[in-house]
């Protein structure tokens, strides 16, 4: 049986059906899921994709962390569902408090769109199966609030637990502390990054390489040996 993963569309959403497409080439299902919408439609994990949703008012996420679909999705992820936040979708999680800590402005207070060189630290989570540690890849970046931060002692406990699952190389484009791009919960299945791994999928577009392919790729995996 095909997998079947879901991506919310929240008002504001840029890149759900550029997730939808990076699912499809990795070989499963797409499913639509519409922010006002309680119902996760049997999805054997779900993508919260990029964009500005509700216009990013008060904070980046504040108010989509209230969208119907939360609710269950919330439940959901705790009790074991594979839950990835690409950008606006990270705001969102660490909103949700699926993830700790939380994403500000820019610490140069600028946009900033370049690809983005990261090094993958933890290849045991759901959605990085098909990494191998250490690697370096290339994954666009795109954002305005994108600068994680948290107390010591969270950061510590992140670094302590292997949760940081990729950093910033070269080059820290939004000030996250400890140069930290992406975390993941305990449990290894809700997983936050601040790059667009959809945007590097096929080679004529993005980086010119297909570095953020196997997040799709990894996911199947992980449902396949869990069928």
């Amino acid at each position: 049986m095909t997998a079947r993963i879901g991506v919310v569309t929240f008002p504001g959403s840029l890149d759900d059906r550029d997730t939808q497409r990076a699912i499809r080439l990795a070989g499963a299902e797409p499913v639509a899921l519409w922010h006002k919408d309680k119902d996760l439609k049997q999805v054997d994990a779900v993508v919260l994709p990029g964009g500005f949703s509700y216009g990013d008012y008060l904070r980046a996420g504040a108010i989509s962390r209230f969208s119907p679909v939360m609710e269950t999705l919330i439940d959901q992820a705790k009790a074991g569902l594979p839950v990835l936040g690409i950008c606006n979708g990270f705001q969102v999680l660490t909103e949700a408090h699926l993830l700790p800590g939380a994403m500000l402005g820019n610490d140069h207070l600028h946009f900033i769109c370049r690809d983005q060189k990261l090094r993958v630290e933890n290849t045991e989570t759901a959605w990085t199966l098909d990494y191998e540690a250490g690697q370096e890849i290339h994954i666009p970046l795109k954002n305005m609030d994108g600068r994680y931060v948290a107390d010591s002692y969270t950061l510590d406990q992140l670094e302590a637990e292997g949760r940081v699952v990729f950093r910033y190389v070269d080059f820290n484009p939004n000030g996250s502390l400890r140069d930290i791009a992406g975390i993941t919960n305990a449990a290894g299945n809700v997983v936050g990054l601040m790059p667009h791994p959809e945007h590097a999928v096929e080679s004529l577009i993005g980086t010119g390489r297909t570095d953020g392919l196997p997040f799709f790729t990894s996911i199947l995996k992980k449902l396949v040996a869990a069928s």
